[in-house]
């Protein structure tokens, strides 16, 4: 049995996405459940709006749903109290591709906070930051992706009315699109996306 507080939230992200008028990469959405443990994930991809394919910046966007949280929601929705309120386990990778030179990475680190605490959210902690040298036939192009994880616990009247949900969502998106924008705007030479596919 699949939660309707998880379905609120996937779909609270997706609507607060699209009001920031970011762009779906549809290609990237996927929903997953562990067999063997019972955790639920959702991922899905978005850009900022007129970028080529593939763009120039993504941020992927995982949402966990652990199977002890399923059991505290499940306990509190027959009324029995749970021992902890339920929480989504939230990772946000930003990623800027199709990079023509190295990138200088004192750049990249100044436009991404080591921590960005959100209302209602334990603070999104940047835990790594990755460049990638990928040689692509004659040629080489990099990519940086930058990881953030944090977590966001149910309070009583969020359960009860999920709508209340909705400003904490807004808030990751508003971070989420405001960062993108940062990074599009470093000053870095871009392969065109043709190269980018070969």
């Amino acid at each position: 049995m699949l939660d309707h507080l998880l379905v609120d939230i996937i779909s609270g992200i997706q609507r607060s996405f699209e009001r920031a008028l970011l762009q779906r990469q549809a290609v990237e959405e996927r929903f997953q459940i562990d067999v063997f443990l019972g955790d639920v994930s959702w991922e899905t991809s978005y850009s900022l709006p007129g970028e080529e394919q593939p763009p120039r910046v993504r941020a992927d966007v995982s949402v966990d749903w652990p199977t002890w949280s399923q059991t505290s929601y499940r306990s509190w929705s027959i009324g029995e109290p749970p021992d902890e309120l339920p929480e989504i386990v939230i990772e946000v990778a930003l990623r800027i591709q199709r990079l023509a030179e190295a990138p200088d990475t004192e750049k990249v680190l100044l436009a991404l906070p080591e921590a960005n605490p959100l209302p209602g959210v334990d603070a999104l902690v940047r835990t790594a930051t990755t460049i990638e040298e990928v040689h692509a036939g004659e040629g080489l192009r990099w990519a940086v992706e930058a990881t953030y994880e944090g977590s966001i616990r149910f309070s009583e009247s969020q359960l009860e009315n999920p709508a209340e949900f909705e400003p904490v969502i807004d808030g990751l998106t508003r971070w989420i699109s405001s960062t993108l924008v940062a990074l599009a705007d470093l000053p870095f030479s871009f392969l065109p996306p043709d190269q980018e596919d070969a």
